[in-house]
């Protein structure tokens, strides 16, 4: 097999990706469709089908790029040879305000997501995961004083599930903004940074 080959398919799968993120930034999951993915990267069925076999799949790829690009980011803190808790929790939620794909979507579908790929794609997915939090526990252990290894997980799980709820609280639709007020809820205004930021800080105090 000629060696271009790899790198051709290695592109048309990343377009495939592409499409599917451009449609996401505008759509909701459940509006996307295989053929629309397939028409915004100009591929057929057949052909999107040598790649990925459900439109769950093509998110999963998504996510996975997503968790890599967050993995680089979280490299870049753990390059301090020193953090306090202030600026770790700074750091970190600048980073998840740059990433605001994966926000989207780890907060919609991840389940459905997950359940409607092949297992080689989500064993895939999971080793991008499993970075995410070596890196991320890579970053805790450079805080002064640094934490213990159970001080370090208790954070890890319980920081990535309040990642799933970033982005609705910092994103509400206009629909779910004229409920609220219907409701005689008063809408707060939120930002990532500072969800995040606040939520970092309070699980690190001793």
């Amino acid at each position: 097999m000629p060696k271009y080959v790899p790198e051709i398919k290695n592109a048309r799968r990343e377009k495939i990706v592409d499409a599917c993120e451009t449609l996401y930034q505008s759509r909701t999951f459940g509006e996307i469709t295989f053929a629309e993915i397939g028409k915004a990267c100009g591929f057929t069925r057949t052909s999107i089908y040598t790649y990925f076999h459900t439109k769950e799949e093509i998110f999963l790829a998504l996510l996975q790029r997503e968790y890599e690009k967050w993995v680089a980011d979280l490299d870049g803190i753990a390059s301090f040879s020193r953090l306090t808790p202030a600026s770790f929790a700074r750091k970190l939620s600048l980073s998840l305000e740059k990433r605001v794909q994966l926000l989207k979507l780890v907060s919609m579908n991840l389940y459905a997501i997950e359940e409607n790929s092949r297992l080689e794609n989500l064993v895939e997915f999971k080793k991008a995961y499993k970075a995410a939090v070596g890196t991320l526990e890579n970053c805790l252990k450079k805080l002064k004083p640094a934490p213990s290894e159970t001080e370090i997980d208790a954070f890890v799980y319980q920081f990535l599930p309040f990642m799933f709820g970033l982005y609705p609280y910092s994103f509400p639709s206009e629909k779910q903004k004229k409920a609220m007020k219907k409701a005689g809820m008063t809408l707060k205004k939120c930002t990532v940074s500072a969800l995040a930021n606040a939520a970092v800080l309070k699980l690190l105090e001793k």
